[in-house]
C-alpha cells in the first residue's frame, strides 16, 4: 500500500510540474506577442469624427459629469471622446 501512495505522490508531482511549465510557456510567449505589437505595429489614426444628428444631443452638463467620473473611476487614466445617446 505504502508504494501506491508513493507512485500517486509522484505522478501528482510530476503533473503539476507540467502544468506549472506549460503556463509559464504560454504567458511567455504572450507577453513577447504583446512586446512585438506595441513595438512594430502602430496604432491606426482616429477616424474623422462623424456628424452627430440634429434631434441627438448631449447636455453639457450631462457630458462633464460623465467625463469626470470616468476620470474618477479609471484614475485618470480614460478619456471620453464620444457620447451617443440610446
Amino acid at each position: 500500500m505504502d508504494e501506491n501512495i508513493t507512485e500517486a505522490l509522484k505522478l501528482m508531482l510530476v503533473g503539476m510540474a507540467t502544468v506549472f511549465a506549460v503556463l509559464y510557456l504560454i504567458i511567455g510567449a504572450s507577453n513577447l506577442l504583446i512586446a512585438f505589437v506595441n513595438r512594430f505595429v502602430g496604432e491606426d489614426e482616429k477616424p474623422a469624427p462623424k456628424a452627430q444628428s440634429q434631434g441627438a444631443t448631449i447636455n453639457p452638463a450631462v457630458s462633464q459629469a460623465i467625463s469626470q467620473a470616468v476620470n474618477i473611476a479609471t484614475g485618470g487614466k480614460a478619456k471620453v471622446d464620444n457620447i451617443k445617446p440610446l
